[in-house]
């Protein structure tokens, strides 16, 4: 197997690597990983003293709960692997408040943290409108926790495609048909002949070619797949995968240790 970077996009907080001699099934597992066993932080208690805004409590705590907080990791632990059993402590918990006076537009950058490494990814998300004389103030509890569990736990977007091989067996004779009709325009005319262009490797196997050439153009799948993470801020790109590799080993070693059990 081989790994090599495409893209990294510190701005979008995306990731981009190939890949190579693999199977659909192994690049699914990391997929599914990346999504939801790589832990992070989200609200999941709140207690409300007052709120007289327009929308029910239980939509603003749904509102507060889906908002992204960057995480740190080395500080916090999941509530069931901590050394208070879940009880709650100051190491898988971390409380937050958020007051507020209208008239005005309460928004993610209002709550308040005594941990400044947790924070709202996105200060200007939006919670609720206040209007005159209307206030809202409460107490939220956060969390570490994953996104098979739910999704406000997700820290990425993941997917992937099998990279395809394409080849021009002979030169066919509606070449600039072929040209316009690629949707990835993987192909270009040039001195009465048909070539492949650099979007050759965003061929997604729609087998347009093949059947417009008569089969002088050849989509051969390959066993590289293209992987995309697109974080949603609370980890870095790489992060996630670092983490979701050693969630990996350890469910590995796991199923290692209940098999050998086995007589």
């Amino acid at each position: 197997m081989k790994v090599s970077l495409v893209e990294k996009d510190d701005k979008r907080n995306k990731l981009v690597f190939d890949v190579e001699k693999t199977e659909a099934s192994y690049v699914n597992t990391l997929r599914r990983l990346f999504m939801t066993e790589v832990p992070v932080m989200a609200v999941e208690d709140v207690e409300f003293r007052k709120n007289d805004s327009g929308l029910y409590d239980e939509v603003v705590a749904h509102r507060l709960g889906l908002i992204p907080f960057t995480t740190d990791l080395k500080s916090y632990n999941l509530p069931g692997e901590c050394k208070c059993k879940g009880e709650g402590c100051a190491r898988c918990q971390l409380k937050m408040t958020l007051k507020a006076k209208g008239p005005g537009m309460v928004y993610a950058s209002d709550i308040k943290t005594k941990d400044p490494k947790v924070k709202p990814v996105f200060p200007k998300i939006p919670v609720v409108k206040l209007l005159d004389n209307q206030e809202l103030e409460l107490e939220m509890t956060a969390v570490l926790g994953l996104g098979k569990d739910h999704v406000k736990w997700s820290p990425c977007l993941a997917y992937y495609r099998q990279l395809a091989d394409v080849s021009i067996e002979s030169q066919p004779d509606n070449k600039e048909h072929i040209a316009e009709n690629c949707p990835v325009k993987a192909f270009d005319v040039k001195n009465d002949k048909l070539i492949l262009t650099d979007e050759a490797g965003e061929c997604t196997m729609c087998n347009e070619c093949p059947s417009l050439s008569h089969g002088k153009i050849k989509v051969t799948p390959t066993e590289n797949f293209r992987v995309t993470i697109e974080s949603w801020g609370q980890l870095d790109s790489k992060d996630i995968v670092v983490e979701a590799l050693k969630v990996y080993d350890q469910q590995l070693e796991e199923f290692a240790s209940l098999l050998a059990k086995v007589k």
